[in-house]
């Protein structure tokens, strides 16, 4: 893994209540670079962020209020937050119900700018 990708992802993952976080292809949801727990399902949860994003993009680009720069969904038992970068690529977090989310977008905000 480079090290821009690991500096960024070390950035996301330091934030208290993340559980992972992942560099994503946004067309066809193949993990880029991944740091994420034991327990963290990688691989499905990189599949749903890249269905998630293009759902949307879709949807907001038929409502015409143009493109997504943050998903964030909230479950019971975590969250799940996207960001898109501007060269396809999509950071991805996932976390406890009660993180930062704050603080995990912001961080999220700057990997997307550094990576692309």
């Amino acid at each position: 893994m480079s090290t821009v990708f690991q500096r960024v992802l070390d950035n996301i993952t330091r934030v208290r209540g993340v559980r992972g976080a992942m560099l994503v292809a946004g067309e066809d949801g193949l993990i880029v670079a991944e740091s994420l727990m034991e327990g963290v399902r990688g691989n499905a949860v990189a599949a749903l962020a890249a269905s998630l994003q293009k759902r949307f993009r879709q949807a907001m680009e038929a409502a015409a209020v143009g493109m997504p720069h943050f998903l964030h969904l909230q479950g019971e038992d975590g969250t799940l937050i996207i960001v898109p970068a501007p060269d396809g690529m999509l950071v991805v977090a996932v976390g406890a119900p009660d993180m930062n989310v704050g603080l995990v977008r912001l961080e999220m905000l700057r990997a997307a700018e550094s990576i692309s």
